[in-house]
């Protein structure tokens, strides 16, 4: 099995870049999802972290408003959030790759992919990406957003710039989804393709992935 991570800065489209792979038949893991559920009501975070925030489950659920007004410009309670919620997003995602052991490809869409060392974890990376001024409309066209609040979350992500560097695909979605949907059908081909892999390996800084005896890249 080859493992792609996928991620990207806020508003830059990686949700819709999620479901473009599903519908090529890659099965995606969403963190994101994972963690709507955890802080659902009978999630696995729902205690531990009103025992750590109080006042954020007033209703048996974690209302991630408020807890976000706990968690905001406060690198420490981030940091004990994180301590909770990382494992049992961990343990969640062991049993996605339970469910989807048999697949070629599988994407684990994580949009703290760097900032939590992710990419150690994965096979290959691909960033989803877009000037940052359409990066900005996006996201402040968005309910409840403000600017302070875009550029709080904005200072807890990688810079789009460092993140494009560090990974070994981009994905445009400044020109349309259409030709976005092309970049990933060239991602997917590209993942099956042993000479992608020969030559991602033998690049300088490239990450070294052992091929198995046909010369394929290893399952």
């Amino acid at each position: 099995m080859i493992t792609l991570g996928l991620t990207g800065s806020i508003g830059m489209g990686k949700s819709a870049t999620a479901r473009m792979f599903e519908a090529e038949g890659a099965p995606v893991y969403d963190a994101d999802a994972a963690v709507h559920e955890l802080y659902g009501v009978g999630g696995a975070a729902v205690t531990p972290v009103a025992a750590a925030f109080p006042g954020v489950a007033p209703e048996g659920f974690i209302d991630r408003e408020r807890l976000g007004a706990h968690v905001l410009n406060d690198r420490e309670a981030l940091k004990r959030l994180e301590a909770i919620v990382h494992p049992l997003v961990g343990a969640h995602r062991a049993a996605f790759f339970d469910r989807v052991a048999h697949e070629r490809v599988v994407v684990l869409d994580i949009p703290l992919l760097f900032e939590t060392g992710g990419e150690t974890r994965v096979d290959a990376v691909a960033v989803v990406s877009a000037p940052a001024e359409m990066q900005r409309t996006r996201v402040l066209e968005r309910a409840g957003m403000t600017a302070e609040k875009f550029d709080a979350i904005l200072a807890r992500q990688t810079p789009d710039a460092e993140k494009r560097a560090r990974a070994d695909f981009v994905i445009d979605t400044s020109q349309g989804f259409e030709q976005a949907h092309d970049q990933v059908r060239r991602v997917l081909a590209d993942l099956h393709d042993p000479a992608w892999w020969a030559r991602r390996n033998a690049s300088p800084g490239g990450s070294a992935r052992p091929l198995d005896d046909r010369g394929d890249a290893a399952q």
